[in-house]
C-alpha cells in the first residue's frame, strides 16, 4: 500500500497539470525575484512593468550585533514580489534576544510597502556568534504615486534588554 501511495503522486501531478487544478509550480513561475534573479518567468497583470522604482536598504544596529543588507539597493517593478536578505551577527559569546523595527523614507511610501515575509515580524534568539541570514519579501503597490521613485527601507536591529532567550521549548522566567 505504501509503494503504492508513493507512485500516485507523479499521477496526481499530471492529473492537476492537465486539469489545471490545484497546480503544484515552483516560485520562480510566480515571478519571486530575489537579489540579483532574472525577470519574472510568467507575466503578472498585477506588475506595473511601465515604471521602475529603486529601493535602497539601511541598516542599524544597537547593541552587540552586527546587522547589514547583503545588497545596497534593487530596482523593481510595483505589484512585483522580491525579495532582500539581511544578514546579522551575534559578537557576544552569551545568547542575546534581538528585534527590528522597519522605517520607510518617504513617509507616503509606508502605506504602499507590504512585506509579506519579515525577520522584524518576531524577536530573534541569536546564539553566541550566530551568524544569520534573513529574509524580506515584499511588493510596492502599483498605486504608489508616480512621483516617489525611490524607496528606503531602513531597519534599527537592537537587543531587547532583560528578555531571557527560549531554552528547548521552556521560557525562563526574567528577573524583575
Amino acid at each position: 500500500m505504501f509503494g503504492f501511495g508513493y507512485a500516485l503522486v507523479p499521477a496526481y501531478k499530471a492529473i492537476c497539470e492537465i486539469t489545471g487544478i490545484n497546480v503544484v509550480t515552483n516560485k520562480n513561475e510566480y515571478g519571486i525575484r530575489a537579489f540579483g534573479a532574472q525577470k519574472p518567468a510568467k507575466d503578472n497583470s498585477q506588475v506595473d512593468l511601465t515604471r521602475t522604482i529603486t529601493i535602497e536598504f539601511d541598516s542599524n544596529t544597537k547593541g552587540p550585533l552586527r546587522f547589514r543588507p547583503v545588497k545596497n539597493y534593487m530596482e523593481i517593478h510595483p505589484g512585483e514580489l522580491n525579495q532582500i536578505m539581511y544578514e546579522v551577527v551575534n559578537e557576544q559569546n552569551i545568547t542575546i534576544v534581538a528585534q527590528a523595527i522597519p522605517s520607510y523614507a518617504p513617509k507616503v511610501a509606508t502605506g504602499h510597502f507590504t512585506k509579506i515575509e519579515c525577520f522584524c515580524f518576531s524577536q530573534q534568539t541569536l546564539q553566541p556568534k550566530e551568524s544569520r541570514q534573513m529574509p524580506v519579501l515584499f511588493v510596492v503597490d502599483k498605486n504608489l504615486p508616480k512621483d516617489v521613485k525611490t524607496i528606503t527601507l531602513s531597519y534599527t536591529f537592537f537587543e531587547i534588554q532583560g528578555a531571557t532567550p527560549v531554552v528547548r521549548g521552556e521560557v525562563k522566567p526574567s528577573k524583575i
